[in-house]
C-alpha cells in the first residue's frame, strides 16, 4: 500500500454559508477550495497546514444527510481555551474530560455533525 493520507472527509450540511461561518469564523478553519461544480457547490475548508479537509456537502450532495457525521477528531493543543472560546461563541460543548490518551470534548456544528477536541497525551 502507498497511502499517505486521507484527502478529506464529507460533513453534510444544510446550508452551506450558515457552515461556512461556523467552520471559518468559529474554528478558524481556512477555506481551500469554494468553487461551483457539478452538481453543486464544492466548499472545503481545513485548519491552517492540515492535509485533511472538510467537505461542506450542501442538500443533494452525495445523498448524505445533515447531521449524520459523528467522530470527527479535531487535535488541539489546548482543549481547555478552546472550549472556552467555543462557549463563548455560544456552542454547547460536552467536557473537557481527562481520559488515558489526552484531555477530549465533544460538540457539534449547526447540522449537528458530531465533533470532538482532543489535546494528545504526551507519550501515549
Amino acid at each position: 500500500m502507498t497511502i499517505t493520507h486521507a484527502s478529506f472527509v464529507t460533513l453534510p450540511v444544510s446550508d452551506q454559508d450558515r457552515a461556512l461561518r461556523f467552520y471559518r469564523d468559529v474554528l478558524g478553519f481556512e477555506v481551500t477550495a469554494d468553487r461551483e461544480l457539478p452538481p453543486g457547490r464544492w466548499l472545503q475548508v481545513a485548519p491552517a497546514g492540515a492535509q485533511t479537509v472538510l467537505t461542506l456537502a450542501g442538500p443533494g450532495m452525495g445523498g448524505f444527510r445533515p447531521g449524520e457525521a459523528r467522530g470527527i477528531m479535531l487535535v488541539t493543543t489546548d482543549v481547555d481555551a478552546d472550549c472556552v472560546r467555543l462557549a463563548g461563541a455560544g456552542v454547547a460543548v460536552q467536557g473537557p474530560d481527562e481520559l488515558p490518551w489526552g484531555r477530549m470534548a465533544s460538540f457539534t456544528d449547526p447540522d449537528g455533525n458530531g465533533l470532538m477536541l482532543l489535546t494528545e497525551k504526551e507519550g501515549f
